[in-house]
């Protein structure tokens, strides 16, 4: 009789699944899931803020401290001694834009240190619209602008702003200066997905921002300068929200800037935001 011989069989191998990589396929996403995504990651940011209470000190304190050193600074200068009510009328409305853009640079940073820290990596390998994560921290930091804007205020009208029109002027002024804040952060987005270092957004912001705000009508009227500077604050937009936010404060035709505010805010957004969706869903 012979002896019964025994097969053993080897196990298949088990299969390997497939690399995880970041979903890319912001179509296969509806609009109220994707709400839904802003909403969570807005809340997430907003949490962060509640942590850290010291990040709400740029928007706490800047409206002060630049209301304060630029009425006393160049009060006198621009409207004559004793005549610094008069400028507070004429600055507030003006530094509504400067909030609005460093306000806006506070996005690039807080991107930049997200990525360092390995946060965006794990959302990018989450099935969630690339966009949204990025719209999330707009609708954040559109908020702290908020803050900063409703400080501003209430600093001006303590030192003497006198509004000439309505309340929904200056809820209008505050549109619009929300409106072409938000545009900006396209930008720091970009700068901050783009570099290395926070340390690098923060001076590749300020060769952005000192330009601006100090060749612009914010500080000074226009015709106190050379002509070739003149040119630049004709073309520079912080100029043109300027000038809209003053005229919905005391009257006056305002048509033109705000028109002029809404067209750069919205090519902004159309040129800067498609790159920067791009830039996170490729940066290593």
């Amino acid at each position: 009789m012979s002896a019964a011989t025994t097969v053993t069989s080897t196990p298949a191998p088990a299969p390997v699944p497939p690399p995880v990589k970041a979903h890319d396929g912001e179509g296969r996403i509806g609009l109220r899931a994707n709400l839904r995504h802003i909403g969570a990651l807005a809340r997430r940011n907003t949490l962060q803020i509640k942590q850290d209470p010291q990040s709400m000190f740029d928007v706490l304190l800047m409206p002060i401290v630049f209301t304060l050193l630029f009425t006393f600074v160049f009060g006198g200068a621009v409207a004559g001694n004793g005549n610094q009510d008069e400028y507070v009328s004429y600055l507030v409305p003006g530094l509504m834009a400067m909030m609005g853009l460093n306000v806006s640079m506070a996005v690039g940073t807080g991107i930049n240190e997200d990525f360092q820290k390995g946060v965006m990596d794990r959302f990018r390998t989450m099935p969630i619209a690339r966009s949204s994560v990025l719209i999330a921290k707009i609708v954040v930091e559109v908020g702290r602008m908020m803050v900063a804007f409703a400080i501003l205020l209430a600093v001006g009208f303590m030192l003497g702003l006198s509004v000439s029109t309505s309340p929904l002027h200056i809820l209008g002024a505050t549109g619009l200066s929300l409106l072409f804040g938000a545009s900006l952060m396209w930008i720091f987005i970009l700068i901050g997905l783009s570099v290395k270092t926070a340390q690098a957004v923060q001076g590749m912001a300020m060769l952005v921002l000192m330009p601006l705000q100090f060749g612009s009508s914010i500080f000074t009227p226009p015709s106190t300068m050379p002509g070739w500077l003149q040119t630049f604050t004709d073309y520079n937009p912080l100029s043109s929200l300027a000038d809209a936010a003053r005229g919905l404060f005391i009257g006056g035709p305002v048509a033109r800037d705000v028109w002029m505010v809404v067209g750069w805010a919205v090519a902004i957004t159309l040129v800067t935001a498609p790159l920067a969706i791009s830039k996170f869903r490729t940066k290593s």
